[in-house]
């Protein structure tokens, strides 16, 4: 039985990376060490993290006047990082579009030295849509502007990204960086936890502009930016084989086409299933149809009993991880860049014989 792994995260990787991976896992270009053994200062891993900035910088055409840092501690701690770099004794505004949201503002609330504001917020709908910004909400004297640009929980994304000014637009990317095309410029930091479409977890990926690296020496030298920048990553021991697999996924990624072409598988995949969704009379889709996610689809029934019992009986026929979050309940299907089309036709063959059986109950 095929298996389809539909988790939001660690999520399902390029089965020629793992395959890759898998080959040179004993043995890393006749060292004779594996690539998890190698120093983090050794010729070998210095070529490796150098390779994996110099394709992501490529795919997506990230400019030189941006650092691209390779750290640790998820997109979580990168919560706290963000307004201790950018915001101490400042003013740092926040669009709340969900779980993730909520957890960046609760946890830039936390710096006392930070005046954070929520100018908007879809709270009211349920979390269902993508609140509208306009520029008269913006204080011009803000340190940043910040959004998460796709709520894996609640299946929302930003389909165009808020004109903020001058003043820097800070974005958490974890479930869609590299499945759309961005312009890194419009950006004043982008960061992202590696487990979606990067590699496995361990690893998170920032991408700051110069300005925007703090020019006093933060308290705590694992999220000072600007010390992270000067030591390339390396003020300790880098999450090294997270690194490696990322580089994989770069070159598998560099040669698919790139983000234009995996954007179009995106597009394909999602819309199959949102498609089936629409036409259904059984599932539904709780997300303004404007603001849906290529990644992570939210569906489910007027039925808690007929939601558990679709689980059960899609997880017997090799459709994984499907339960949707306990916040919003029903399924959740997330097709990240990895993920086959041919296990979103099966899933969609799976969902229409399911309405046939049970749709009367």
């Amino acid at each position: 039985m095929t298996i389809y792994n539909f988790s939001a995260g660690p999520a399902v990787l390029p089965e020629p990376v793992l395959k890759k991976a898998q080959e040179e896992l004993l043995d890393y270009q006749g060292s004779g060490m594996s690539v998890m053994e190698l120093s983090h200062r050794s010729s070998l891993f210095e070529e490796i993290i150098a390779n994996a900035e110099k394709l992501l910088r490529k795919l997506m055409n990230i400019p030189e006047n941006y650092h691209v840092l390779f750290l640790q501690g998820g997109a979580s701690l990168q919560f706290s990082a963000v307004p201790l770099n950018l915001a101490q004794n400042k003013k740092a505004l926040y669009i709340n579009t969900g779980s993730w949201a909520e957890k960046a503002i609760a946890a830039a609330k936390d710096i006392h030295t930070v005046d954070t504001q929520v100018i908007a917020s879809s709270e009211d709908k349920n979390f269902a849509y993508i609140p509208q910004i306009t520029k008269d909400l913006l204080d011009k004297d803000a340190a940043y502007l910040h959004i998460t640009t796709n709520e894996t929980i609640g299946g929302i994304s930003y389909q165009k990204i808020p004109d903020t000014g001058d003043i820097p637009l800070v974005a958490d990317m974890s479930s869609n960086i590299l499945t759309n095309e961005y312009k890194v410029s419009d950006f004043g930091v982008i960061y992202a936890g590696a487990q979606k479409n990067m590699g496995p977890a361990g690893l998170t990926v920032v991408i700051i502009r110069d300005d925007l690296l703090n020019e006093q020496p933060l308290f705590a030298p694992m999220l000072d930016y600007r010390l992270q920048a000067d030591k390339h990553s390396m003020y300790n021991t880098p999450p090294t084989f997270s690194i490696y697999m990322a580089k994989l996924v770069f070159e598998w990624l560099q040669d698919l086409g790139g983000i234009p072409q995996i954007l179009k598988y995106n597009q394909q995949k999602a819309g199959l299933l949102y498609d089936a969704i629409d036409r259904s009379a059984l599932f539904q889709s709780p997300v303004n149809k404007n603001d849906r996610s290529l990644t992570n689809i939210p569906f489910l029934t007027n039925s808690d009993t007929l939601n558990q019992k679709f689980i059960q009986l899609a997880q017997e026929q090799g459709f994984e991880n499907l339960k949707g979050h306990r916040s919003v309940g029903g399924m959740r299907a997330s097709l990240y860049n990895a993920f086959p089309l041919e296990g979103v036709q099966a899933l969609v063959d799976f969902m229409e014989k399911f309405e046939k059986a049970h749709g009367g109950e």
